[in-house]
């Protein structure tokens, strides 16, 4: 054999056992069939109950007993699904419709930083919607919307909710209607005035 063979055969012999360095010689992995000794603890009690529906945990009340107010404490115990409610804002601010889109926007991607599934759009320029997914946030909801100083009070069905020392909503309009006749009448009688010294 001449030489050139014989290093070729060399080099071939060094390159197939690298290979089968860093291959590692795969070796084959049996697992028996017979797993009567193996212990599986991985799926608990609460992992099989994970995907069913749960039961209420509560007894059914006796309804014949309650005040209406008591009865819709316990109807709103069991409610599910989405709730949908109205925010007025504060009134005595002039607001373009898109001031209260920004206002909705703004306070959806926060709820939904927070975890709470809520969207709110604008319907008029003193008043936003929201739909939520749930009832379950509706404390969160609560507190968050009164920690906006844009908001005043919230409504969902026929209850109204409002910070703690608020006068009704129809107070307040009242209140803004007598200060703008007060201010109509104020410049007439300015107007009228005027009109006197020049004749």
């Amino acid at each position: 054999m001449s030489s050139t063979t014989t290093l070729l055969l060399l080099l071939l012999l060094l390159v197939l056992q690298n290979y089968e360095f860093a291959h590692g010689r795969k070796r084959k992995v049996h697992i028996s069939d017979d797993l009567d000794d193996v212990y599986d603890d991985e799926e608990d009690e609460s992992w099989k109950e994970w995907d069913k529906k749960k039961e209420p945990s509560f007894p059914p009340a006796d309804l014949s007993k309650m005040e209406p107010s008591q009865i819709k404490e316990e109807m709103m115990k069991r409610h599910t699904g989405p709730v949908i409610g109205f925010v007025k804002l504060r009134f005595g601010l002039r607001r373009t419709p898109d001031m209260v889109a920004e206002i909705a926007m703004k306070w959806s991607q926060v709820m939904r930083t927070g975890g709470i599934g809520i969207r709110f759009m604008g319907v008029d320029t003193s008043t936003i919607m929201f739909n939520m997914e749930s009832i379950k946030g509706m404390d969160e909801l609560k507190d968050f919307i009164f920690d906006q100083s844009e908001a005043y009070e919230i409504k969902i069905g026929n209850d109204v909710f409002r910070r703690p020392g608020d006068p009704p909503l129809e107070e307040v309009l009242q209140n803004l209607q007598k200060e703008k006749t007060k201010a109509d009448n104020a410049g007439q009688e300015e107007n009228d005035g005027d009109l006197r010294t020049e004749l």
